[in-house]
């Protein structure tokens, strides 16, 4: 197994055993903004490794992590490895985002995620509401078959239900024979089989509904559909943008023309970085900056508040004082 070459920032453990790493590539500035990466289906976060230095030198702190199953983290999943959507939002999203914000306390926190990750980032946000400054979806769409157009569609719903039967016969999924996803936990496959065929997030044994946490969500949310993707096509962006009515959506379209006529898909965005990052960095030091402002005029209404009160306290006093005279 190939290790990033980023220095590892903490380790999480879940109540069944499950072990995570977290890296980061930290600016000297300690109030960067810091962006925190969750990965796609069946993606290691070494693959991200060129996406996270394009960030890291456009003023981005930026930490990653594995998605439970994948890359550094444990166990793999074979029969008896039971995990699924709930446990890596409920628990491993939740325990990244805690150590991240206790490494990076003056800094504001903004979620990246790809695919997978980013619909369980916001469904995340929905359930527990974090303290994020905003979050970035990049390829990241609703599974939903029917986004898909009636022969790709088909073919996805086809292709899903096939994932649970064999599943069930190996007690995971072999993704990296297949040529689908990674090896995942078949718990997991019957997860996403189920949003594909419903387009809902009906997840047993979850906390909430989840559809009704995305409805929840209140964020800053920059959406990006990428050219030539068709594990995430603009309408499967829009279904999951749609689920979050409550969220500040902005769109945007990364073209091969932005790319600098570098070819595009749902993976090789990734390597091809360079028009989505400046983006991406406009977007965050903007919000980011909106934040600070806000907060600083919330500061200084306080302050003019704290000393009209004192002002008036003072008058009162001396109208005391000239009423005892």
């Amino acid at each position: 197994m190939r290790t990033p070459r980023f220095p590892p920032l903490a380790e999480i453990r879940a109540p069944d055993g499950a072990r995570i790493t977290i890296r980061a590539l930290a600016r000297p500035d300690a109030g960067a903004p810091v962006v925190v990466v969750l990965p796609a289906m069946g993606m290691a976060a070494r693959h991200y490794t060129p996406l996270v230095r394009s960030l890291h030198a456009a003023g981005l702190t930026v930490a990653t992590c594995d998605l439970r199953g994948h890359g550094e983290s444990r166990p793999v999943p074979r029969r008896g490895v039971r995990f699924g959507y709930r446990e890596i939002v409920e628990h491993d999203i939740k325990a990244v985002l805690d150590a991240v914000a206790a490494a990076f306390p003056a800094a504001p926190l903004l979620l990246l995620g790809h695919s997978l990750g980013g619909q369980l980032g916001m469904v995340h946000c929905g359930v527990f509401r974090p303290r994020l400054a905003g979050a970035v979806l990049v390829a990241s769409g609703s599974a939903w078959f029917r986004t898909f157009g009636p022969l790709a569609g088909l073919y996805r719903l086809t292709h899903s239900q096939f994932s649970i039967l064999a599943s069930a016969l190996l007690g995971h999924w072999p993704g990296e024979r297949l040529g689908f996803g990674g090896r995942e936990s078949a718990r997991l496959m019957r997860d996403w089989a189920r949003q594909m065929r419903t387009g809902r997030y009906r997840v047993p044994g979850a906390c909430t509904d989840y559809d009704q946490a995305l409805a929840d969500v209140e964020l800053p949310v920059l959406a990006v559909d990428v050219a030539n993707d068709a594990l995430a096509p603009p309408r499967a962006v829009d279904h999951l943008c749609d689920k979050m009515p409550r969220a500040r959506v902005e769109r945007w379209s990364y073209t091969v023309e932005r790319a600098d006529g570098r070819p595009l898909d749902h993976f090789r965005w990734i390597r091809h970085n360079r028009g989505l990052v400046e983006v991406i960095a406009r977007w965050v030091f903007r919000l980011t900056a909106e934040v600070e402002r806000s907060s600083g005029a919330g500061r200084s209404a306080e302050v003019e508040g704290a000393a009209e009160v004192e002002r008036s306290s003072g008058a009162e006093r001396s109208a005391d004082a000239v009423d005892a005279g």
